[in-house]
């Protein structure tokens, strides 16, 4: 029970990786507000998160986490609500492949926005709010964290997706920023990079026999991740556990970059 009595935001968490790190922090102790643009798969998990305990432990708050007013609104939400929060997770995000030649302006901006502007608007405001709480006597010892889900491609370019490669390695390096600020107030900023995983996003690729195929074949482990392998270091990086790191990089790749 890591997270006993502390508040989570999770970003992206209608399915996937934000979804299994929401049940994740719930599973340890954690109230957690799931945040996403689709209603209806924030209310199917957050009712499968809530089966698992005996009180409602998750809520939710459908948000477009690019727009700065919804991102205001989230942001009052959780004041009015919790009056306080200890852990946010930025796990919104979304790819599609295109050449840089094809790429139109709409395009780039769509998908930075969605991967690092988001990050940057969440962290903004909710951060504020955990700023105020850490400076609040005994309840400002409370452990604090804000954990961003970059990618292996914020690491190594991928093809056709230069527009998701820079994003993410902005995320990277924002985390690193960020970091450098919250320091002082005891807010522990960190990013973890997840590989080749196994989500709702990805499931058409990996329909693909040939491509999953090339996925083993480069990677260390031979396979593809988990969610749930993602979220358990997501988890260890929000949880007291970390206390000592801030401003790192988690790379959860399967033994990629190394191949």
């Amino acid at each position: 029970m890591r997270f006993s009595q502390s508040i989570a935001v999770v970003t992206g968490a209608g399915s996937g990786i934000g979804k299994a790190t929401a049940m994740r922090l719930s599973d340890e102790g954690a109230k957690v507000l799931l945040v996403g643009r689709t209603k209806g798969k924030l209310e199917e998990a957050s009712a499968e998160i809530n089966a698992r305990h005996p009180i409602p432990v998750a809520d939710i708050f459908p948000a477009d986490v690019t727009v700065e007013e919804e991102v205001m609104e989230l942001a009052k939400y959780v004041k009015e609500q919790y009056r306080d929060l200890h852990i946010l997770i930025n796990n919104a995000g979304g790819s599609k492949s295109s050449k840089l030649l094809d790429t139109s302006a709409a395009d780039w901006d769509m998908i930075q926005h969605v991967n690092l502007k988001s990050v940057f608007l969440v962290s903004k405001h909710l951060g504020k709010l955990m700023e105020e709480g850490a400076g609040s006597g005994n309840e400002g010892s409370r452990n604090r964290a804000i954990v961003n889900v970059a990618s292996l491609s914020g690491h190594q370019a991928g093809a056709f997706i230069p527009h998701y490669s820079s994003a993410k390695a902005g995320v990277i390096s924002l985390t690193k920023s960020l970091a450098l600020e919250l320091a002082a107030v005891g807010i522990r900023v960190n990013s973890v990079s997840p590989g080749f995983i196994e989500t709702p996003l990805t499931e058409d690729g990996l329909q693909n026999e040939k491509f999953v195929k090339s996925i083993q074949r480069n990677t260390a482990l031979e396979r593809v991740g988990k969610a749930e392998e993602i979220s358990n270091v997501i988890t260890f990086a929000a949880s007291p556990e970390a206390s000592y790191m801030t401003g790192t990089d988690l790379l959860v790749d399967g033994g990629w970059l190394i191949k």
